[in-house]
């Protein structure tokens, strides 16, 4: 695949399917992702891989969080919140281990690793899988940080959601560069 065309089309699947990637596309994938860009050399990037055998005890972590957010919601409520967890055969926690108070700004951390999962993001797409990444209030629960086995203290930057591609894309309009692109003439 020619690599400006795939940026250029690049977009995200409304709906995945198995097969997902096999553990030696995983490989690639993440052999990419740590080729982001990283000041300081940290090395901030977390990623926990939902197998497809786990994705249900994962929608019970989802299930969990909803519940402790929402006491009253209902058994169908929660059971959406379940069924996220089987949006694709594989899915990966991105999440940003920040060090605080290092000379290196928290910031450029969480850009590091959120260029992580843009990389699995084109490197999925690159081995012929569709992707998407949600976030959601379950990215910010700390107990679901401990419960994936991440330090309280990181950073969820997102959930990517990783398959074989079922139907068309995000119908989201792309926008013109040109309005987001300002020439500086001093």
């Amino acid at each position: 695949m020619d690599a400006l065309d795939m940026l250029l089309n690049r977009a995200s699947a409304l709906k995945l399917e198995a097969p997902g990637p096999s553990e030696e596309d995983l490989n690639h994938i993440f052999a990419s992702a740590v080729r982001a860009p990283d000041h300081g050399r940290l090395r901030p990037w977390r990623f926990v891989v939902i197998p497809t055998d786990q994705r249900a005890a994962f929608g019970e972590v989802m299930a969990q969080s909803m519940r402790r957010r929402d006491p009253g919601a209902s058994g169908a409520t929660l059971q959406r919140e379940r069924d996220k967890a089987m949006r694709a055969p594989i899915i990966v926690a991105v999440a940003a281990h920040v060090r605080k108070g290092h000379r290196i700004p928290e910031v450029e951390q969480i850009a590091s690793v959120s260029a992580a999962a843009q990389i699995i993001l084109l490197a999925a797409t690159a081995l012929g899988y569709g992707a998407m990444w949600k976030t959601g209030e379950l990215a910010y629960d700390p107990t679901v940080r401990v419960g994936l086995g991440l330090d309280a203290a990181d950073e969820i930057v997102g959930f990517l959601y990783i398959g074989t591609q079922a139907g068309g894309t995000s119908p989201a309009g792309r926008p013109s560069a040109r309005d987001h692109v300002a020439v500086w003439r001093g």
